[in-house]
């Protein structure tokens, strides 16, 4: 079996001649970090992931609830890097499914006590989610899932989902 690469953009009736197995999952992101302390400072720290192991001061790897690890965090090529530039191709966020609203409002208050600037936060019915930036740059986004028996749909049964301003309030008396 081949695989050619292109330039060109695919018919849209080749983009799914079959659908890829519903089980499949986006197992963990790996990023690129200029100065790993100050990464697991974030990550560790404020966002409360816990470190599963460390190659000295190049790479860890940390997760939730002792998986292996959902996010790696490195800097052999990127110590002491700065962010790219705008207008560049490459990662536009990673986000980080929360199992609650409860959850995800407590992501929210340990922004808060950490003086974490967001970039948005939106309700798109189908999700509540948080938008920030890492210490290096890194688009990061919190959220957590509706039930899909609640997503919003049209008359004919398709998605419809929807950008609108998140309720802070409602959302941080979850927490309490």
């Amino acid at each position: 079996m081949s695989v050619q690469s292109t330039t060109r953009a695919p018919r849209e009736q080749s983009l799914t001649p079959s659908p890829i197995h519903p089980g499949v999952r986006i197992g963990h992101v790996h990023l690129k970090v200029s100065d790993l302390q100050r990464a697991l400072a974030f990550y560790c720290g404020v966002l409360g992931f816990q470190l599963t192991q460390r190659y000295g001061d190049q790479a860890a790897f940390i997760s939730a609830g002792g998986y292996h690890h959902h996010i790696g965090l490195n800097t052999w090529e990127s110590r002491g890097g700065s962010p790219p530039p705008p207008g560049r191709t490459g990662l536009y966020h990673a986000a980080i499914l929360y199992p609650t609203r409860a959850a995800l409002a407590d992501a929210l208050k340990r922004l808060m006590q950490a003086n974490v600037p967001l970039d948005g936060a939106s309700d798109h019915g189908v999700s509540e989610a948080l938008y920030l930036r890492d210490p290096d740059d890194n688009g990061i986004e919190l959220y957590w899932d509706r039930p899909e028996t609640g997503w919003p749909r049209t008359p004919e049964g398709h998605l419809d989902m929807y950008t609108r301003p998140l309720d802070f309030r409602t959302l941080l008396r979850v927490a309490d």
